[in-house]
C-alpha cells in the first residue's frame, strides 16, 4: 500500500509501507476518499503547530493530519462486534492520540470511532462528517442557553465550518442566519446552503450595538481571530460561541456585562451523538457537505492541493488514494 507522509515543512513523500493489521477493538479501512481539514493541513505542511504551545516534530506521524475520511472495511480485529468486511464507514472522532492518519490506501481505526453509512453515500458527501461533529458541539452547547430555534443567528467566518455552521443553524430552526466573511465567493455559497443574508464584517456598514433591529441573537466565531469574536460581542444579545482556535486574548468589555450581558461559550467535548445527528442531517438532506468540496486530486498531489487551500482558490480538496 501507499501511504503519504510529511517529511518535512513543504516536501512530503507517498511512498511504499506495509499493509496495516487492526488491533483489538479496531478494523482495517481501504480508503475511497479522504478531506483536508484546512487549519490541520497548512499549519503542518507549514512547518506550524495547530495549537499555541505546542511543538511540531518531521517527519510527521505518517498519514497525518488525514482524519476526515471514509471508506471499506477490508479486516476485522479481535473484538470487533458490529463491524463486518464490506461495511461502508465514517470516522467521526479524530482523538487526538498520535497515531497513524488516513493519508493513505488503507488504515487501521477504533471501532468505537466509526459510523457504519449506506452504500450510496459517496466520498464528497459524507468524508467530511467529523468536521461536521465538531462543529454540531458548538450548537450542543448553545442549547443549553436556549439553542437556536426561532433566533437571529450571525456565523462570522464562511469556511468549511462555517459554511457546516449555516446549513446547521438553517436546519436546526434558526429564524435567520447571517454570514459573515471578507471574500464574496464564501457569502455567495453561504447564501446557496441557507444564510438569509451576507454581509463583510465592516464596522462602519455595521455599527456596534446589542440594541438595534440587526442586532443578533447568537452568534459562532469560524475564524479564532480575537477582532472577530470582539466584533460579534458588540453586536449579539445572548451568546457568542467559540469554534475558530484562537490565539490572542479576546477583550470582553464591561459594556458586554449589562443589557443583559452576553454570554461568551467556550467550546465543548467530542460525542457520538453530535455525530449521528450530522449524519442524520445528511441522510435528510439538510447538511450538504459536498458542496464544500472543490476540487479532487490523487492523493500524491497533496502540496498541490494545500496550495490551493492557502490561496483561497479550495475549501475542500477531497484526495483519492487511488487515483494516478
Amino acid at each position: 500500500m501507499r501511504q503519504l507522509r510529511i517529511e518535512r515543512p513543504g516536501e512530503i513523500s507517498w511512498r511504499d509501507v506495509p499493509l496495516p493489521q487492526p488491533g483489538v477493538g479496531e478494523v482495517r479501512i481501504r480508503v475511497l476518499g479522504v478531506t483536508t481539514c484546512p487549519h490541520w493541513d497548512l499549519h503542518l505542511l507549514g512547518g506550524k503547530p495547530m495549537f499555541p504551545g505546542q511543538v511540531v516534530s518531521y517527519p510527521y506521524l505518517p498519514g497525518q493530519p488525514g482524519h476526515e475520511a471514509m471508506g471499506e472495511v477490508d479486516a476485522v480485529g479481535v473484538g470487533v462486534t458490529d463491524l463486518v468486511v464490506g461495511d461502508r464507514v465514517v470516522a467521526w472522532r479524530d482523538t487526538g492520540k498520535p497515531r497513524v492518519g488516513f493519508y493513505g490506501q488503507f488504515n487501521t481505526f477504533a471501532e468505537a470511532d466509526l459510523l457504519k453509512i449506506p452504500r450510496e453515500l459517496t466520498p464528497a458527501r459524507v468524508a467530511p462528517l467529523e468536521l461536521a461533529m465538531c462543529v454540531e458541539v458548538v450548537f450542543q452547547r448553545l442549547a443549553e442557553l436556549g439553542g437556536v430555534t426561532g433566533r437571529r443567528v450571525g456565523v462570522c467566518g464562511l469556511g468549511p465550518a462555517g459554511l457546516v455552521a449555516v446549513q446547521l443553524a438553517r436546519a436546526q430552526g434558526a429564524s435567520e442566519v447571517v454570514g459573515i466573511d471578507p471574500l464574496e465567493s464564501r457569502r455567495a455559497l453561504a447564501g446557496r446552503l441557507g444564510a438569509s443574508e451576507t454581509v463583510e464584517a465592516d464596522a462602519s456598514a455595521w455599527p456596534a450595538s446589542r440594541k438595534e433591529e440587526r442586532v443578533l441573537d447568537v452568534a459562532i466565531d469560524c475564524t479564532g481571530l480575537a477582532s472577530a469574536v470582539e466584533f460579534l460581542l458588540d453586536r449579539t444579545k445572548c451568546a457568542v460561541a467559540l469554534f475558530g482556535v484562537l490565539r490572542d486574548d479576546v477583550r470582553y468589555a464591561p459594556r458586554h456585562m449589562w443589557g443583559p450581558g452576553v454570554t461568551l461559550v467556550g467550546y465543548g467535548d467530542h460525542n457520538r451523538v453530535a455525530a449521528e445527528t450530522a449524519l442524520a442531517m445528511i441522510l435528510a438532506g439538510r447538511l450538504d457537505l459536498e458542496a464544500l468540496v472543490t476540487h479532487t486530486l490523487p492523493m500524491s498531489r497533496y502540496v498541490e492541493g494545500v496550495a490551493l487551500l492557502k490561496t483561497q482558490q479550495a475549501i475542500k480538496v477531497l484526495f483519492d488514494p487511488w487515483a494516478e
